[in-house]
């Protein structure tokens, strides 16, 4: 009863803020709710019943296994109740979808009692989600001679889970609810800073954009019923810059329906939409629930007679609109014919949304009933030794004879799953792939325990190389929320089978290393798939897609991914670095570059394979990080073997330091790490095993840009644009200006060296520059707060062993101390000097902030509205990107530096190592033998 008194004080609490009760996912509590439903006095057996039916979380959840329990004993007559009878029993336990409830099923269906048996077996032919444990049981009951299990096995072969299911409609009625002009980032459908409450899905549903919109989303529905509510990016991209899948669930909270009248606040199938279509990773999160993202086209390039495009006096297109989508417009999606129909006329071909996989999606619910489906035909048709029934649509295959394979399309073909031996894949096929390292970090790690429950799984599978659990989203401030989410967190994740950036025992130090770091140091073998829960999962070894945290959970379970392979760009650089020059200079540089000549962004939805051959990893990743902001699906490096066999022994050194740390599990997950790049380096040295990662040189790439260094005379910036007249324009990432365009005037309230984007050289970079500054003025001052935090552990003990880390301390007016960690997140700044926890700090938006209304140059990725600094009332918040050396030296002066200044500044500091590659990083295909 302790449990439930609890639980009822959280009721009275969340129903203060218009909440309604918290699913349930704890068997304790669960029990008291059980022992209440058995005593027919109790003044709380009603309530009870309520919770046990309709607000208990399925799965694998501690909840769940007591609740299938329960239901056990209601079908076997050993607990009678008129508010559940047997049959009743049985349509929750179908509901549950998998764990303890599938143990329920088969003892019932491999039982004695005929009836019981064979209700138990009709529900067993809905389900998908078994595991190993599951399907050897019922393999073994069949090769006993059961005729139960025969039966289901025969169902399940013939994918009677799938063909049962109604056809998604012909014809889907919408209606259109513009959230925002231009991009739309996740950010505004799931703010960072409200990551805490994510795996609370109601409370969480309220930070979608904002209470105004979601009433607007409410009234839509009443005037229009029978309509679903469309999201939509006017003049932009829908869902771009993360691969939030709370993003997802909040649209369809307000605007999908629910997946089932048992399981509160879990929705299914939204409909969003953008003029330039939907993020690859947000799509890809869509497809989960079973949605549909729609490019909708409705602005078009106005183009003169000669059929070249018009320009304004800027320089970009002219756009010219093709129909409306202004909030309340209703339209038609014709799924047969895959069209969008306005008013019963066609206003765009919305094929691509309607491929035969994605329909399967939609029909099922979702992509992982496909996947497991799937998975469960293959494994029944093989018990009863029988050929596998073509039931869901065929994977595409694009072969195309004589043409060699793009790197990506080599990596694809090596971890394909389910392809014919000597059978080459090019670009647009689907593909099962094995993935090698998978990566789950804080802030949606809730969400993907949560997943992880929901789809039955217990243990991390064993074809997984290496799997981390990070602690980077939450470690500026350990406030209670992160007290509270955070420990539960790495306890399942350590269960589970991975890696934890904090030790759940305590016997180890907390690491809050940025969780790409940690991926790109375990990434042992550039031919490995990663997938990570974040969309700066882009390494510069191998090929990594940022995911949702229920992608992430399906790696983690399966050890696998399904996606197209994608097309690639070629990025290659000719010319020479220019004195005073940094690589994050080139690497704005090359979207710049890119824009110019295309005049579209050729890198959206495709991996760029850039061919940086000279860098190690860690200064290569400033490349493919970035990649992200440039809408990239991916990156791949190019690198020559002496730079890729030096970061492998890097990676290697880093892994043995997370030993070294105690962070080893009990499957020797990081010595087995270890050995495979030993392995890895080997073969390269010796010329054995794979060949080192190159595309063939008769590949065909969708585009090519070659970058001009020698062009690239001055830093360059990327600039929010927060007052473009345009507001498509704004927060885009694409307007990318010289130092000179401010011209030393623009003010700066706070400089933030830090995230992903950097590496150790620039931690030494900021202490070089305030050596040369100190030797030329004797001391050096902060006109604005300059926050610096390492992206790892690592670099701040090997700046120690250096005596780098001195200088830092002697102007810094805060120095974390692990022992006493901060509690509280910082509101306001002086103009000193912030040595903070490694981590993500100022760029996830989520505890550290700078102030409203602040103009910050950072070393960041994100210039979002509201995620490194919030609006004020009288002014837009503004975070502009830029290098190490350029931040650093505009919080010292305030403002933005002069060419002159910056040029002093940097002199005698070397920038970068980066040099272009002599030779073509590429290599004939080999002739398939037969």
């Amino acid at each position: 009863m302790s449990f439930y008194s609890d639980y009822l004080q959280e009721i009275a609490e969340r129903a203060t803020d218009g909440l309604h009760p918290k699913p349930i996912d704890s068997a304790e509590l669960l029990t008291d709710i059980v022992a209440q439903i058995k005593d027919t006095t109790s003044e709380h057996r009603a309530d009870s019943l309520q919770h046990l039916i309709y607000n208990t979380l399925p799965g694998t959840t501690g909840a769940a296994g007591v609740k299938a329990t329960f239901l056990k004993d209601v079908i076997v007559g050993q607990v009678v109740l008129d508010e559940i009878t047997p049959t009743f029993a049985f349509e929750l336990l179908s509901h549950m979808k998998g764990g303890t409830s599938i143990e329920v099923l088969l003892d019932l269906a491999l039982g004695d009692d005929v009836a019981i048996a064979n209700a138990a077996a009709d529900v067993l032919k809905t389900q998908v989600f078994l595991y190993e444990a599951d399907t050897a049981r019922l393999e073994a009951a069949f090769k006993a001679g059961s005729a139960i299990a025969k039966d289901v096995l025969e169902s399940y072969a013939a994918a009677e889970f799938f063909t049962s299911l109604p056809e998604i409609d012909e014809t889907i009625d919408i209606v259109t609810f513009v959230a925002a002009e231009g991009d739309i980032s996740t950010d505004l459908l799931s703010p960072g800073n409200q990551a805490h409450s994510r795996s609370d899905r109601e409370l969480h549903g309220r930070c979608m954009c904002s209470p105004d919109d979601q009433q607007k989303i409410v009234a839509l529905q009443k005037q229009h019923p029978g309509k679903k509510v469309m999201l939509i990016a006017e003049k932009g991209t829908m869902g771009v810059g993360s691969s939030r899948m709370s993003g997802v669930n909040n649209v369809a909270l307000w605007a999908g329906k629910q997946a089932s009248p048992y399981v509160p606040f879990v929705n299914i199938a939204p409909v969003v939409g953008g003029t330039n279509g939907i993020s690859p990773i947000f799509l890809t999160t869509v497809g989960v629930t079973g949605g549909i993202g729609l490019d909708l086209k409705n602005w078009v390039k106005k183009v003169d007679a000669n059929g070249n495009t018009v320009v304004d006096a800027n320089g970009d297109a002219v756009l010219d609109q093709t129909y409306s989508v202004e909030t309340g417009t209703v339209l038609t999606i014709n799924t047969r014919t895959k069209k969008l129909l306005k008013d019963g006329q066609e206003v765009a071909d919305v094929a691509a949304a309607f491929t035969p996989q994605k329909v399967e999606f939609m029909k099922a619910g979702g992509s992982y009933a496909v996947v497991f489906g799937k998975k469960l035909q293959n494994f029944a048709a093989h018990a009863l030794g029988v050929p596998v029934t073509p039931v869901f649509a065929p994977s595409k295959e694009v072969t195309n004879a004589g043409q060699g394979l793009t790197a990506v399309e080599k990596i694809f073909n090596n971890n394909a799953v389910g392809v014919e031996d000597g059978v080459e894949l090019h670009a647009g096929s689907d593909v099962r792939v094995r993935v090698n390292i998978v990566g789950s970090q804080d802030t949606t790690g809730l969400m993907t325990s949560q997943e992880l429950e929901a789809m039955a799984a217990m243990v991390i599978s064993p074809s997984v190389d290496g799997a981390y659990q990070s602690g980077c989203h939450t470690a500026s401030v350990w406030d209670k929320k992160a007290q509270t989410n955070i420990p539960k967190l790495m306890s399942f994740m350590s269960k589970f089978g991975l890696i934890t950036a904090r030790d759940p025992l305590g016997q180890y130090h907390a690491m809050t290393d940025v969780i790409h770091k940690v991926l790109n140091d375990i990434t042992v073998d550039e031919w490995s798939v990663i997938i990570g829960g974040d969309s700066h999962t882009r390494m510069s070894k191998g090929v990594a897609f940022g995911a949702d945290s229920g992608t992430v959970a399906l790696a983690l379970a399966t050890g696998e991914a399904a996606m197209p392979i994608p097309e690639s760009v070629k990025v290659t650089f000719s010319g020479e670095m220019q004195d005073g020059m940094d690589f994050r200079d080139v690497v704005h540089a090359t979207q710049l570059q890119m824009l110019k000549k295309f005049g579209e962004n050729v890198f959206q939805g495709r991996v760029i394979e850039v061919h940086i051959g000279t860098l190690l990893a860690d200064q290569a990743f400033t490349f493919t990080d970035w990649t992200a902001e440039m809408k990239a699906k991916a990156s791949i490096c190019i690198s020559q073997p002496d730079t890729l066999i030096g970061s492998l022994e890097l990676a290697k050194s880093r892994i043995q330091i997370m030993i070294n740390k105690g962070m080893e599990n009990d499957a020797n997950m990081l010595q087995g790490l270890i050995d495979k790049a030993d392995a890895r380096i080997h073969d390269i040295a010796n010329g054995t095993g794979r060949p080192l990662l190159m595309p063939d040189n008769n590949c065909q790439y969708y585009a090519e840009l070659e970058v001009d260094l020698n062009t690239i005379v001055e830093p360059m910036i990327a600039d929010p644009d927060v007052n473009n007249d345009d507001v498509s324009k704004r927060y885009t990432h694409d307007a990318i200006r010289p130092l000179s365009y401010y011209a030393g005037e623009r003010k700066v309230d706070l400089g933030f060296v830090g995230s992903c984007m950097v590496h150790k050289d620039d931690v030494k970079i900021v202490v070089q520059i305030l050596r040369n500054l100190e030797a030329k003025q004797g001391k050096v001052e902060f006109q604005a707060p300059l926050v610096v935090a390492a992206p790892t552990y690592n670099i701040i003990d090997e700046l120690k062993a250096e005596g780098d880390w001195e200088i830092l301390q002697k102007y810094a007016g805060f120095e974390f101390d692990d022992d006493a960690p901060k509690q509280a997140a910082r509101t306001e700044y002086e103009n000193i000097l912030y040595l903070e926890r490694p981590g993500c700090n100022l760029c996830m938006g989520n505890q550290e902030k700078a102030a409203k209304g602040d103009t910050v140059f950072a070393t960041s990725t994100r210039l979002f509205q509201g995620r490194v600094v919030e609006d004020r009332a009288d002014k837009k918040g503004e975070s502009l990107l830029a290098s190490t050396p350029v931040v650093v030296l505009a919080a010292i002066l305030g403002r933005s530096p002069t060419l002159a200044e910056y040029r002093e500044a940097v002199q005698g500091i070397q920038l970068t190592q980066f040099t272009p590659p002599t030779e073509a990083l590429s290599m004939i295909p080999m002739v398939n033998a037969g």
